[in-house]
């Protein structure tokens, strides 16, 4: 995907980093616990009429072979079909719009379900920790697991 092009149409969506935009994009698929993919219309051809956001303000498990042990792998799985789960049965799904993500091709925001943000429900069901950029914390240490992923 051609990120400068991608970043000249976004450029008019997310012109204010500070401030979100609420859309009634379609969510297509669940990629992990904080990561979706939504229909972006918007999306000049030739490119693929679809985004990844990252959730913002959290971070779940990975899962499978990204996962740097069997207990993150684990908990990565929870997060993620809790978060499908999530989508799956809200009737009404709306995409938050915030900013580029540090990595470029995927945006920064959050998923909104029936008016309840996807990161207070990750965190909510002990699911993710709150993060803002720091260094992460290894999910591999069961000290620091939720009660729920251990």
């Amino acid at each position: 995907m051609n990120k400068f092009i991608v970043a000249m149409v976004l450029s008019g969506i997310m012109s204010a980093p500070a401030m979100a935009e609420i859309y009634d994009y379609k969510v297509t698929r669940v990629i992990d616990g904080d990561t979706v993919e939504f229909e972006a219309p918007f999306l000049p051809a030739p490119l693929k009429p679809v985004l990844s956001l990252r959730v913002l303000g959290v971070d779940t498990p990975e899962r499978g072979g990204r996962a740097a042990c069997p207990k993150e792998a684990a908990a990565g799985a929870a997060a993620s079909a809790f978060s499908k789960r999530a989508v799956m049965e809200a009737k009404k799904v709306e995409i938050e719009l915030k900013e580029w993500d540090k990595f470029g091709g995927r945006v920064l925001g959050d998923v909104i379900l029936d008016g309840k943000k996807l990161s207070e429900l990750l965190i909510a069901n002990k699911l993710a920790r709150p993060y803002l950029g720091e260094k992460k914390t290894s999910w591999c240490d069961t000290s620091l697991l939720p009660p729920v992923l251990r």
